[in-house]
């Protein structure tokens, strides 16, 4: 290995955010308790930094690093600063919620920075052990996260739960990993395409290992039937965990996905479709039905992100670049609403008071006709209205899997269940804007939280009068990274 091969440069986001995390996790250890603002700062600092250093990569033609294991290219570099964005947005959101529950802590910023990195190496890994890598990395600082109100029994009780099932995906995933080196005798992606597609490798053997990596991925993901975690841990942890669980690490896996099934497995193409077929049409049925049946908002939003998951997998298994731009943009949208629907839920929290059930958003545009709009916006978004972004993601897959001919039939469930699913979100309206108050205690925002949430919600709409661009930008990155197949 020698300099040139290591290419630093094309990884340097990456180096960044990692001596950045290193150097806040270390001038914490100085710090009082009074002074934590300070470590909130450097964390930003350090996002928006790594942000840069992305966004300076773009439109430059895809570059290798460690000797093949690393690959920065459009996907990647869009995929990462929707990262950056999402990850920043649950800081800013998270401060006056930890700031009284004694979560304010260094802990909780170096170990969000560490899930991040673990993110970014995700989505720019060439090769299966930095695929693995980057995913226990990310999910070790989740299952921390989680349990970091110590004594908290519902959170340590959603931490084990995560830690146990975790374990459980990623010993599977690996088994299926070990089967396809088994098979190829390389873990480079690109080596294992084109000994797939020759016919050199044993298939039965190729075929198992492809059956253990996505029974790895649907627990990751938390399709249907590997869902039972989403619910529980969702509920269980604290809502700025629950909000990062369920936002930035959505494009990780959408990243993680088309590294190894497109760009490493497109020879056994018809092979994962049929899986993925399956996983879709029960996450997008059985999110959207179990959802209407919650009372607790966190398990309304958890049963959603289920479906949601299975709108994502619906772009994939179309097998078509449209597809796989449809489900890229998709992530994008999911990402942003996510975090403006649990912004608005943190909102709403305040000391001694877990804004958690769906009663709680009773009268919210009596108490904050702003806001009450606001979350009107994520929530038409969520259910697929027109005009918002949240119908032209769900239209952009749609129409993927119609241009497919023997899947039409997918699409016409995913509407069907998508009518189903927009009775939830349209009762959570129907709570803000028809009932009356329970609890006429005001409510009380940052400024920062409350120009953030505004700009986040109303990006929403502004990507829904205009996500042309996004569209392209998504079909562009797809298009080079299947080019360089």
């Amino acid at each position: 290995m020698t300099l040139e091969s290591l290419n630093l440069f094309a990884a340097m986001p990456e180096i960044w955010l990692l001596c950045a995390t290193l150097a806040i996790l270390l001038i914490d250890l100085f710090l009082k308790d009074e002074q934590r603002d300070i470590t909130y700062m450097l964390s930003l600092f350090a996002i928006t930094v790594s942000a840069v250093l992305t966004v300076r990569g773009f439109g430059a033609p895809p570059r290798t690093a460690f000797n093949g294991l690393f690959v920065a290219d459009s996907m990647s570099d869009v995929l990462k600063l929707g990262m950056d964005i999402g990850v920043g947005l649950v800081l800013i959101y998270s401060r006056g919620y930890a700031a009284v529950r004694q979560m304010y802590r260094g802990e909780l910023f170096t170990l969000t920075l560490f899930a991040l990195l673990g993110m970014m190496v995700m989505t720019s890994s060439a090769n299966l052990l930095m695929l693995y890598v980057g995913l226990e990395l990310l999910s070790l600082s989740l299952y921390a996260l989680v349990a970091l109100p110590r004594d908290s029994r519902p959170a340590t009780e959603a931490a084990m739960k995560y830690f146990v099932l975790g374990a459980l995906a990623s010993g599977m995933l690996l088994y299926g990993m070990s089967m396809i080196y088994g098979a190829t005798g390389s873990l480079d992606l690109h080596v294992i395409a084109q000994k797939a597609a020759s016919g050199a490798t044993s298939h039965l053997l190729l075929v198992f290992g492809l059956v253990f990596v996505v029974t790895g991925i649907g627990f990751k993901l938390g399709n249907v039937p590997f869902h039972m975690w989403v619910p529980d841990v969702y509920q269980g942890a604290p809502t700025p965990i629950t909000m990062l669980i369920g936002s930035a690490p959505k494009l990780a896996a959408f990243g993680f996905v088309f590294r190894i099934l497109v760009q490493g497995l497109p020879a056994l193409t018809h092979e994962w479709q049929g899986m993925l077929v399956v996983l879709a049409v029960l996450s997008v049925a059985i999110g959207n039905v179990v959802a209407i049946a919650q009372t607790n908002i966190k398990r309304m939003l958890a049963y959603s992100t289920i479906s949601h998951m299975g709108f994502l997998l619906l772009g994939i298994l179309a097998g078509t670049a449209n597809g796989y731009a449809a489900s890229m943009f998709y992530a994008l949208v999911y990402a942003l609403m996510a975090t403006a629907g649990f912004g608005v839920v943190l909102l709403l929290s305040r000391a001694g008071f877990e804004a958690e059930r769906l009663a709680d958003l009773k009268g919210l545009a009596q108490r904050s006709p702003w806001f009450a709009w606001m979350m009107l916006l994520v929530m038409f978004s969520m259910a697929g209205i027109p005009v918002f972004s949240g119908f032209f993601a769900k239209l952009a897959v749609i129409q993927a899997i119609v241009d497919h001919d023997g899947f039409i039939w997918l699409a016409v469930v995913a509407v069907l269940f998508s009518l189903v699913g927009a009775f939830y979100y349209l009762r959570v309206v129907k709570l803000m804007f028809m009932d009356e108050a329970s609890d006429h205690s005001p409510i009380e925002v940052r400024a920062d939280m409350r120009l953030v949430l505004s700009l986040n919600c109303l990006a929403i709409l502004v990507l829904g009068l205009a996500p042309q661009w996004l569209l392209n930008v998504c079909a562009n990155a797809i298009r080079q990274s299947l080019v360089a197949l």
